[in-house]
């Protein structure tokens, strides 16, 4: 599933591409939404926003458009009229005079007026967003300290997306790594340093990713992380197992730690 960083970025190119302009036609494949189609024609988008791994499409008459990528959806750009060839289907499409917009293979997709938005059951339950530049790193760390998330294990805690949301399991590997802690230990354990630590490296880690603009592709590399960009985000222990530590030079290992695969350096996360 795309993290934060990922969300923000296709938000971002979405918004490019229709952002400001008014709406031709828009057409959903949900019969509960197909009724509300015509609300949207002549409508602009004002912002394309994002909290943790949902992208809420906002429009100038009062309405969001709330989506879900979840495991398989993805959002494509094409010129009006256009569809691109693909075995996905489409969920939504949004069609300014010039270009479309497009979300195929998503589920989870729901038009809202603003003022009820964040009585969303999904949106409701989330903390805040890693990436929101509103969040400090004393904020974070006051949440580790919360009794909550204290006894939680920092493996399952770094997935809870109401601890933060938009973490992810690339970032929680990489997260771990650059506070130089142990995925095993829980928020209750760290000394307050170690907290200043994870509290700093939580944000700065989804933040650098999300400004590289990308994932570089290093050797090991699953295809769905792989992006074009060159100057990208690299690894440092994320689906690298085997492989030397950047900075021991030792073995980084693979583990299942809740549910989901981590990679950490036991020489270098105490």
């Amino acid at each position: 599933m795309p993290e934060g960083p990922e969300i923000r970025r296709a938000a971002d190119r979405l918004f490019k591409a229709v952002g400001g302009q008014p709406l031709e036609s828009a057409w959903f494949h949900a019969p509960s939404l197909k009724p509300r189609q015509r609300e949207l024609v002549g409508a602009r988008i004002t912002a394309i926003d994002t909290h943790g791994k949902a992208m809420l499409t906002r429009f100038d008459n009062g309405l969001t458009l709330y989506s879900h990528n979840q495991l398989y959806g993805v959002w494509m750009i094409a010129q009006a009229g256009e569809r691109p060839e693909t075995n996905r289907s489409l969920r939504v499409a949004l069609e300014t005079e010039k270009t479309a917009i497009l979300l195929y293979s998503a589920s989870d997709v729901a038009l809202w007026q603003d003022a009820e938005l964040a009585s969303h059951p999904f949106l409701s339950k989330l903390g805040p967003d890693v990436l929101d530049k509103r969040l400090t790193a004393a904020q974070v760390a006051r949440r580790l300290h919360e009794s909550r998330f204290a006894r939680m294990s920092l493996a399952a805690l770094l997935l809870d997306q109401a601890f933060l949301a938009g973490m992810g399991n690339y970032l929680r590997s990489e997260v771990l790594f650059e506070a130089g802690i142990a995925p095993t230990r829980d928020a209750a354990s760290l000394s307050q340093d170690e907290r200043k630590l994870l509290a700093s490296a939580l944000l700065e880690v989804p933040r650098r990713s999300y400004r590289s603009r990308g994932i570089r592709k290093t050797a090991g590399m699953r295809a769905e992380y792989i992006t074009d960009t060159p100057d990208g985000f690299a690894f440092k222990v994320f689906d690298r197992a085997g492989e030397p530590c950047p900075e021991c030079g030792r073995r980084i290992r693979r583990r299942e730690l809740a549910g989901r695969r981590l990679y950490d350096c036991a020489h270098c996360q105490h």
